[in-house]
Protein backbone atom coordinates (compact mmCIF):
# COMPACT_ATOMS: atom_id res chain seq x y z
CA UNK A 1 0.00 0.00 0.00
CA UNK A 2 1.39 3.32 -1.37
CA UNK A 3 0.41 7.04 -0.47
CA UNK A 4 -0.31 8.89 -3.28
CA UNK A 5 0.76 12.59 -3.47
CA UNK A 6 -3.39 13.17 -3.58
CA UNK A 7 -3.71 11.62 -0.26
CA UNK A 8 -0.82 13.63 1.56
CA UNK A 9 -2.48 17.24 -0.46
CA UNK A 10 -6.20 16.06 1.69
CA UNK A 11 -4.56 15.07 5.26
CA UNK A 12 -2.46 18.37 4.48
CA UNK A 13 -5.38 20.32 3.77
CA UNK A 14 -7.49 18.91 6.37
CA UNK A 15 -4.59 19.85 9.31
CA UNK A 16 -4.84 23.44 7.68
CA UNK A 17 -8.43 23.49 7.83
CA UNK A 18 -8.68 22.59 11.48
CA UNK A 19 -5.79 24.75 12.23
CA UNK A 20 -7.53 28.14 10.68
CA UNK A 21 -10.75 26.60 12.35
CA UNK A 22 -8.97 26.84 16.13
CA UNK A 23 -7.09 30.11 14.74
CA UNK A 24 -10.82 31.60 14.20
CA UNK A 25 -12.34 30.55 17.57
CA UNK A 26 -9.62 32.10 19.66
CA UNK A 27 -9.32 35.43 17.44
CA UNK A 28 -13.13 35.54 17.75
CA UNK A 29 -13.15 34.97 21.50
CA UNK A 30 -9.98 37.89 21.64
CA UNK A 31 -12.12 40.24 20.10
CA UNK A 32 -15.27 39.48 22.09
CA UNK A 33 -12.55 39.97 25.45
CA UNK A 34 -11.23 43.06 24.09
CA UNK A 35 -14.63 45.10 23.43
CA UNK A 36 -15.80 43.78 26.60
CA UNK A 37 -12.93 44.82 28.57
CA UNK A 38 -12.49 48.09 26.21
CA UNK A 39 -16.08 48.60 27.51
CA UNK A 40 -15.71 47.94 31.14
CA UNK A 41 -12.70 50.49 31.08
CA UNK A 42 -14.50 52.98 29.85
CA UNK A 43 -17.76 52.78 31.88
CA UNK A 44 -15.68 52.51 34.89
CA UNK A 45 -13.52 55.97 33.93
CA UNK A 46 -17.12 57.63 33.03
CA UNK A 47 -18.06 56.46 36.77
CA UNK A 48 -15.11 57.49 38.17
CA UNK A 49 -15.56 61.13 36.65
CA UNK A 50 -19.66 61.31 37.68
CA UNK A 51 -18.24 59.88 41.29
CA UNK A 52 -15.88 62.45 41.80
CA UNK A 53 -18.74 65.41 40.49
CA UNK A 54 -21.47 64.06 42.52
CA UNK A 55 -18.53 63.83 45.61
CA UNK A 56 -16.84 67.00 45.38
CA UNK A 57 -20.47 68.42 45.56
CA UNK A 58 -21.58 67.52 48.63
CA UNK A 59 -22.91 69.76 51.67
CA UNK A 60 -21.82 67.61 54.66
CA UNK A 61 -19.95 64.77 55.61
CA UNK A 62 -23.08 63.21 55.99
CA UNK A 63 -24.23 63.62 52.58
CA UNK A 64 -20.92 62.43 51.43
CA UNK A 65 -20.80 58.90 53.02
CA UNK A 66 -24.35 58.75 51.50
CA UNK A 67 -22.93 59.43 48.31
CA UNK A 68 -19.88 56.73 48.77
CA UNK A 69 -22.35 54.26 50.05
CA UNK A 70 -24.57 54.90 47.05
CA UNK A 71 -21.65 54.59 44.24
CA UNK A 72 -20.85 50.38 45.66
CA UNK A 73 -24.08 49.06 44.25
CA UNK A 74 -23.63 49.92 40.86
CA UNK A 75 -19.89 48.81 40.87
CA UNK A 76 -20.74 45.70 42.08
CA UNK A 77 -23.38 45.06 39.56
CA UNK A 78 -21.35 45.95 37.04
CA UNK A 79 -18.54 43.55 38.31
CA UNK A 80 -20.74 40.95 37.93
CA UNK A 81 -22.17 41.53 34.91
CA UNK A 82 -18.24 41.97 33.44
CA UNK A 83 -17.52 39.09 35.01
CA UNK A 84 -20.69 36.61 33.57
CA UNK A 85 -19.52 38.71 29.96
CA UNK A 86 -16.02 36.98 30.75
CA UNK A 87 -17.49 33.90 31.23
CA UNK A 88 -19.94 33.49 28.33
CA UNK A 89 -17.06 34.43 26.14
CA UNK A 90 -15.03 31.79 27.38
CA UNK A 91 -17.50 28.93 27.51
CA UNK A 92 -18.28 30.12 23.50
CA UNK A 93 -14.72 29.75 22.72
CA UNK A 94 -14.44 26.02 24.89
CA UNK A 95 -18.11 24.68 23.27
CA UNK A 96 -16.31 25.78 18.91
CA UNK A 97 -12.65 24.75 19.93
CA UNK A 98 -14.92 21.02 21.57
CA UNK A 99 -16.57 20.93 18.03
CA UNK A 100 -13.05 21.09 15.98
CA UNK A 101 -11.66 18.54 18.30
CA UNK A 102 -14.77 16.87 17.84
CA UNK A 103 -14.93 16.33 14.06
CA UNK A 104 -10.42 15.89 14.34
CA UNK A 105 -11.23 12.72 16.15
CA UNK A 106 -13.92 11.69 13.93
CA UNK A 107 -11.85 12.11 11.03
CA UNK A 108 -9.13 10.64 12.95
CA UNK A 109 -11.18 7.64 13.33
CA UNK A 110 -12.36 7.01 9.46
CA UNK A 111 -9.40 7.52 8.37
CA UNK A 112 -7.84 4.53 10.96
CA UNK A 113 -10.96 2.61 10.13
CA UNK A 114 -10.28 3.06 6.38
CA UNK A 115 -6.56 1.80 6.79
CA UNK A 116 -7.05 -0.87 8.52
CA UNK A 117 -9.62 -1.69 5.87
CA UNK A 118 -7.27 -2.02 3.28
CA UNK A 119 -4.39 -3.23 5.20
CA UNK A 120 -6.13 -6.14 6.29
CA UNK A 121 -7.01 -6.92 2.29
CA UNK A 122 -3.43 -7.06 1.97
CA UNK A 123 -2.84 -8.73 4.91
CA UNK A 124 -1.74 -12.42 5.30
CA UNK A 125 -3.98 -15.18 6.06
CA UNK A 126 -5.50 -15.28 9.74
CA UNK A 127 -4.61 -11.46 10.37
CA UNK A 128 -8.28 -11.01 10.57
CA UNK A 129 -8.35 -11.94 14.54
CA UNK A 130 -6.06 -9.21 14.85
CA UNK A 131 -7.46 -6.52 12.61
CA UNK A 132 -10.56 -7.11 14.75
CA UNK A 133 -9.31 -6.54 17.96
CA UNK A 134 -8.09 -3.46 16.97
CA UNK A 135 -11.08 -2.08 15.65
CA UNK A 136 -12.66 -3.61 18.66
CA UNK A 137 -10.51 -1.52 20.80
CA UNK A 138 -10.93 1.73 18.68
CA UNK A 139 -14.70 0.82 19.20
CA UNK A 140 -14.11 0.85 22.89
CA UNK A 141 -11.93 4.48 22.72
CA UNK A 142 -14.39 5.87 20.89
CA UNK A 143 -17.04 4.97 23.56
CA UNK A 144 -14.59 6.41 26.21
CA UNK A 145 -14.44 9.74 24.73
CA UNK A 146 -18.16 9.99 24.55
CA UNK A 147 -18.64 9.41 27.81
CA UNK A 148 -15.62 11.65 28.20
CA UNK A 149 -17.35 14.45 26.43
CA UNK A 150 -20.35 14.00 27.87
CA UNK A 151 -19.25 14.03 31.42
CA UNK A 152 -17.68 17.33 30.16
CA UNK A 153 -20.57 18.70 28.91
CA UNK A 154 -22.22 17.83 32.19
CA UNK A 155 -19.52 19.47 34.29
CA UNK A 156 -19.84 22.79 32.04
CA UNK A 157 -23.51 22.55 32.54
CA UNK A 158 -22.98 22.22 36.60
CA UNK A 159 -20.30 25.12 36.53
CA UNK A 160 -22.79 27.29 34.80
CA UNK A 161 -25.92 26.63 36.93
CA UNK A 162 -23.34 27.32 39.65
CA UNK A 163 -22.34 31.07 38.34
CA UNK A 164 -25.94 31.73 37.90
CA UNK A 165 -26.37 31.41 41.61
CA UNK A 166 -23.66 32.12 42.42
CA UNK A 167 -24.78 35.87 40.88
CA UNK A 168 -28.12 35.80 41.79
CA UNK A 169 -26.83 35.69 45.69
CA UNK A 170 -25.15 38.16 45.10
CA UNK A 171 -27.18 40.26 43.79
CA UNK A 172 -29.70 39.58 46.20
CA UNK A 173 -27.75 40.58 49.35
CA UNK A 174 -26.43 43.76 47.75
CA UNK A 175 -29.69 44.63 47.57
CA UNK A 176 -30.64 43.28 51.29
CA UNK A 177 -27.97 45.45 52.27
CA UNK A 178 -29.02 48.29 50.49
CA UNK A 179 -32.27 48.23 51.94
CA UNK A 180 -31.03 48.01 55.12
Amino acid sequence: MYVTPEQIQTANKTSVEAVLAVANAQFAAFEKLANISAGAVKTAFEDSIANTRALLSAKDVQEFVALQNSFAQPAMEKAIAYSKSVYEVATEANAELSKVAERRVAEWNEGFVNLLDKVSKNAPAGSDVAVAAIKSMLAASNSEYDNFTKVAKQATEIAEANVSAATETVKGLAKAKKAA
